[in-house]
């Protein structure tokens, strides 16, 4: 377990397109603070209007970490995310500032309140070889490998529908030689981080028309364009590419859709993107977790968070809030 001070933290979470963003940059400059994105596209260089990346403007008033560091062909696991945001941790408490973490990819914030053990190292080539060959099963033939080759992973991921994290656990079975429930159950490499998190909500009906309007402005600013770029230099199959928004996008640009099709796919499958968090977010939060509702002014909730927040920093003998339980 690597050795490491635990700091405060703020982490401000929630739904896609509940204002996330905007947020965290007027928290940060009012609380000496950087941000560290917990999202698992923004990561990916190239992909900007699409992931809704901070603007050039925002990330020049307030210092950003965890965007643009991976080609989108490059996978990034939630272990590699919870090494680099410690980092940029350390990095902003070394300077006295806030470390505030921003994003709605719940398995990244969880596994910085509640961390992973170690994650074997696999050699790129026979990864990938191994990752082609399961992309052509169907779930329900993984699940039976699965239940094969690790009964106990199997049994944790019985509510699973899609094929990502059982895949992933038959290629770390297949590569490693041990199951991947034992690799969850070794000690962990990084600390436990003490952080007050804050999740922004929204009424369902408000929550989805934002989500419709924002797709509009996308394609408004040129999604379709930088789809199509990206397409020259990467295959469909990119692990960025396969993006809710991405994904429909490229089947109008291969002429398998209208655009107007697309666009309405590309919107339905965020609404149930985003019904997906919100069950995440409900059963794997900390309990004292701060619901705001988002449809508040931003000013409000600003300062409601600061508020919060100063008062949290300045209480004495302040214990560290229960982790959820881990088990990628």
């Amino acid at each position: 377990m690597t050795s490491r001070a635990t700091p405060d933290a703020i982490v401000i979470t929630g739904a896609t397109g509940t204002g996330k963003t905007e947020l965290g940059v007027e928290v940060a400059e009012c609380t000496g603070g950087e941000i560290i994105s917990a999202d698992s596209r923004q990561v990916f260089r190239y992909m900007d209007i699409g992931t809704a990346k901070p603007s050039a403007v925002l990330r020049h008033r307030v210092p950003h970490h965890g965007l643009d560091c991976l080609e989108p062909d490059e996978s990034y696991s939630a272990g590699r995310f919870a090494r680099d945001a410690w980092d940029s941790i350390t990095q902003v408490n070394e300077c006295g500032g806030t470390p505030i973490i921003v994003g709605g990819t719940g398995f990244f914030i969880r596994v910085l309140l509640a961390p992973l053990g170690p994650e074997p190292a696999f050699e790129p080539e026979q990864r990938m070889r191994i990752r082609s060959y399961l992309s052509g099963r169907a779930p329900e033939e993984l699940k039976r490998w699965l239940r094969r080759l690790d009964p106990r992973r199997a049994e944790g991921l019985a509510g699973e529908s899609g094929r990502q994290r059982l895949a992933r656990s038959l290629e770390v079975v297949l590569l490693s030689g041990r199951p991947h429930s034992w690799w969850l159950a070794q000690p962990p490499e990084t600390s436990v981080l003490r952080a007050m998190v804050f999740c922004l909500d929204l009424p369902r009906l408000e929550l989805y028309e934002r989500i419709d309007r924002r797709f509009d402005r996308m394609m408004a600013e040129g999604l379709l364009d930088e789809v199509r770029q990206l397409l020259t230099r990467f295959p469909a199959t990119a692990p960025g590419l396969t993006s809710v928004g991405y994904a429909e996008l490229i089947s109008h640009l291969r002429g398998e859709r209208t655009l107007e099709k697309a666009v309405e796919d590309a919107k339905r499958s965020t609404r149930r993107f985003a019904r997906r968090q919100l069950t995440w977010f409900r059963h794997q939060l900390p309990e004292d977790t701060i619901w705001l509702a988002a449809d508040r002014g931003r000013s409000e909730l600003v300062d409601e968070i600061v508020r919060r927040w100063e008062e949290r920093v300045t209480r004495p003998g302040l214990e560290t809030s229960p982790p959820v339980a881990s088990g990628g």
